[in-house]
């Protein structure tokens, strides 16, 4: 299966259906089914101090380090200033949940679906997870 590292709380907002773009800095061509995996990194002090962000999460248990969810990655698109002035004004959550910056990427997340925590060691880029050899 492919999957996608990312930091909380923001894996955890995919899981729950509050965040469908994640932003990157590079592009991919892969579309298709994408598993997320919350790193094992604890939230930044940056990120910490976004009261906004971290309201959205109150009511969730973290899941550091395991594979919480399965979506389809459906587009990737290259952000102009008009592509994040329309977010910005359209859907406030997704705006203050990404890095939305000209140049960056958004991955179109879509058919989100939560499933049972699988522990794994998360990797950069989109990695490939081995049932087989997952550790028991």
């Amino acid at each position: 299966m492919k999957v996608l590292s990312i930091k909380e709380p923001y894996a955890t907002l995919i899981k729950e259906q509050k965040k469908k773009i994640e932003t990157r800095s590079w592009k991919t061509n892969y579309r298709g089914e994408l598993y997320i995996h919350a790193s094992i990194s604890k939230i930044s002090k940056e990120v910490l101090e976004k009261k906004e962000v971290m309201d959205l999460t109150s009511n969730y248990n973290m899941n550091y380090g395991k594979i919480i969810c399965k979506c389809n990655l459906v587009d990737c698109i290259y952000m102009t200033e008009e592509f994040i002035d329309n977010l910005k004004n359209t859907n406030h959550i997704e705006y203050i949940c990404g890095n939305y910056k000209v140049g960056r990427y958004a991955w179109i997340l879509d058919d989100i679906e939560e499933i049972s925590p699988i522990a794994a060691k998360g990797k950069l880029n989109i990695w490939n997870y081995n049932e087989e050899k997952a550790p028991k």
